[in-house]
């Protein structure tokens, strides 16, 4: 009707600007001539629209009101659609509108007219679409026949038409334009307002039509790894490293035959964690096993327990150490967690490298050593290694009993700054620092105390090279501060390889009191290298001098890390 109303509106603008030298006669000559023409197209235009509405009306693959707003449905949602017969009733004075299957009322289509006491007149409709007028207090419904799709819309803000109710949210994406376009598909008058600028399609999760059947196949990632590894730093040496790593452990899951290892199925599927790790080396080596669930009990509080067997060659004296220990853990928000551990070990100390040393000869032989530790952590960090944003909190203490009795309390925090990137957010420049004090009793003995020096604590020093001494022996403090601050920059457009610049200070201390003149400060660079393919941790080179030391301090002006991890 607009095009033929276009059509109609562009001839006649071409009759009135037409030249007319005598106004009678052209008149009468043009009308004589153009009417046939004009009867002709509108015939011609009638039965193009009455073709396309035939074959628009009894195709198959009709679009839905689903496939106008969601443009998902599928071919077998679309055949259900001549089994599908929308009634409406009146509820509480609100239309609602409802599925049946009943076959009997696909022989008549019906709009049903609701007024506004809740009484329905049903009309029998002559055709696919039947719109009713509202008269006096009727409410008007439009919808068409089941052959179709029920195509229920809100034609006005004054009450005068309203739509049945529905149970799904608005779809924003279904705009205006796709309303107008579908009435017109359907052969409707479609508004002239912008009440469907924003149109509420008429979905009922609950009716099988509008449920699309799917399969879901799901296939188990890799979860157990083996690692071989190797590493060397100025602290312990060379090391070396086996690991048998499964993130998917269950221990009730018993293979039943050889079968169950082949596939697979043996011991897999609980969510539960399994490691067994042996990392022999030149001055330090450990073997381990360790078991995790970390949902302990179909509970949000996760539980660990390991055996260890440790060995370490220390500069004056051999330690060897044999235990286990287990761990309850509770995360109290995404960043906030608080754990709890109880650890039973026995611990040997001997090839003293000097005698006279009453620290160390109060130690030699086995030694039990019994503790329970609390800790609660912040961590907000955007990476555990070569972190660029956020910060990390701990504090904790521990209860040791056992052959000596003594607490021990500690408090870390550290802090990043992302100071810059690029706009594709590489390139980071950071700033950060880290501020550590620990304090510990009286009765601590020596393989217990409190030590700094090498790269973990205060480059610039040899490994413990930065604590109190008696007659050339390390042994320790019971109370140690530490603090670090760093700028680190990338040297590579790739990141791979940083620079850093630094200065770390502190100092270890016998009794609570700072004594200013052993504080140490030490200034230094390095360089990071990260290459994913040789293991999670970087590459780290050190250049540290010291500005401040005790005189008995030993210097190790370059320190370095790095480690090649293969699974």
């Amino acid at each position: 009707m607009v095009q033929i109303n276009k059509l109609r509106e562009t001839f006649l603008w071409r009759r009135h600007n037409l030249p007319r030298m005598n106004k009678k006669h052209d008149q009468h000559k043009y009308e004589y001539t153009a009417r046939p023409l004009t009867w002709l197209m509108l015939a011609g235009m009638i039965c193009m629209l009455t073709a396309c509405q035939g074959i628009f009306s009894h195709r198959n693959d009709a679009p839905t009101l689903a496939e106008l707003a969601d443009d998902s449905v599928t071919d077998s949602e679309t055949s259900q659609n001549a089994r599908q017969v929308q009634s409406l009733r009146a509820i509480d004075g609100e239309v609602v509108l409802d599925a049946t299957d009943d076959d009997s009322k696909l022989l008549d289509s019906e709009t049903k007219r609701i007024d506004g006491t809740g009484e329905q007149r049903e009309t029998k409709s002559s055709g696919d679409i039947q719109n009713e007028l509202r008269k006096d207090d009727e409410i008007q419904i439009r919808s068409q026949s089941p052959s179709q799709n029920l195509y229920t819309t809100e034609y006005g803000n004054d009450g005068t038409v309203q739509t049945a109710e529905y149970r799904q949210p608005p779809n924003p994406a279904t705009s205006g334009g796709q309303i107008r376009y579908a009435a017109a598909q359907l052969g409707l008058d479609g508004p002239t307002d912008n009440s469907v600028d924003t149109p509420n399609p008429l979905l009922d999760p609950d009716n099988p039509l509008n449920r699309v059947p799917f399969d879901v196949y799901v296939e188990e990632a890799r979860t157990g790894s083996f690692h071989i590894g190797a590493g060397v730093n100025s602290d312990a040496g060379f090391t070396g490293q086996l690991m048998y790593d499964e993130r998917n452990f269950d221990y009730r899951a018993v293979p039943n035959s050889w079968q169950d290892f082949r596939d697979g199925k043996a011991f897999r599927g609980g969510g539960q964690g399994f490691r067994v790790e042996a990392m022999p080396g030149e001055w330090y080596e450990r073997y381990m096993l360790q078991y995790s669930d970390p949902y302990w009990r179909n509970t949000n509080i996760s539980m660990s327990f390991s055996g260890y067997y440790y060995d370490r060659i220390y500069r004056d004296w051999d330690e060897n150490r044999t235990g286990g220990r287990i761990s309850f853990g509770y995360r109290l928000t995404p960043d906030l967690s608080v754990n709890g551990s109880l650890k039973l070990e026995s611990v040997e100390i001997s090839d003293p490298r000097v005698s006279g040393v009453a620290d160390l000869e109060n130690v030699l032989g086995e030694n039990d050593n019994y503790s329970f530790r609390m800790s609660l952590s912040h961590d907000t960090r955007d990476a555990p290694f070569l972190a660029t944003e956020g910060h990390f909190f701990e504090m904790s203490f521990e209860q040791t009993f056992g052959s000596f009795t003594y607490p021990t309390g500690e408090v870390e925090y550290s802090k990043h700054f992302l100071v810059r990137e690029r706009a594709d957010g590489t390139g980071r420049h950071t700033f950060s620092y880290n501020l550590g004090y620990a304090v510990t009793g009286d009765d601590t003995p020596l393989f217990e105390r409190l030590y700094a020096g090498g790269y973990a604590t205060i480059r610039g020093f040899r490994f413990r090279g930065a604590s109190p001494v008696d007659n050339g022996v390390q042994v320790g403090g019971n109370m140690r501060f530490l603090g670090t601050l760093q700028y680190m920059f990338p040297v590579t457009g790739d990141d791979m390889l940083r620079g850093v610049v630094f200065t770390d200070f502190g100092t270890v201390e016998e009794t609570t009191r700072v004594d200013w003149e052993d504080f140490r400060v030490v200034v230094g660079f390095g360089l990071r290298i990260s290459i994913p393919m040789m293991g999670p941790a970087p590459f780290a080179f050190d250049f540290a001098i010291p500005l401040n030391r005790e005189e008995t301090d030993q210097i190790r002006n370059f320190s370095f890390f790095f480690g090649i991890s293969k699974t």
